[in-house]
């Protein structure tokens, strides 16, 4: 069984990067494993903790198609449709909620 290594907070090597920051260059992992490990100490509670990548080892982002850009459309306009009334909120709703706030708070909506 083989360990990561695990530095200390802002004293991770070169050449290591997290998931956002290989997004932040236009990056992804590409399917390799994670290669350390990154924890910043905190006060009576477990340590933060983030995995890093090996940058040479990352793969570009795979461009958006058409299709791509159509199907996440879809998506998030099916986060919009309130499944009470069944009308587009005009907003994503909330999953605390579960429905658009006026089917959530009825009685607080000024009647017109």
């Amino acid at each position: 069984m083989s360990t990561i290594p695990v530095y200390r907070w802002h004293l991770a090597p070169d050449g290591y990067a997290t998931f956002r920051q290989l997004r932040a260059l236009g990056l992804r992992p590409g399917g390799q494993d994670v290669a350390a490990q990154l924890e910043r100490p905190r006060r009576r509670r477990e340590p933060l903790v983030a995995f890093l990548y090996r940058v040479d080892l990352a793969r570009p982002v795979r461009p958006m198609t058409p299709a791509r850009w159509a199907a996440l459309e879809r998506a998030n306009a099916a986060r919009r449709v309130c499944p009470e009334c069944g009308r587009d909120a005009g907003y994503r709703i909330p999953t605390s909620l579960g429905m658009c706030t006026p089917c959530a708070y009825p009685d607080t909506t000024t009647a017109a």
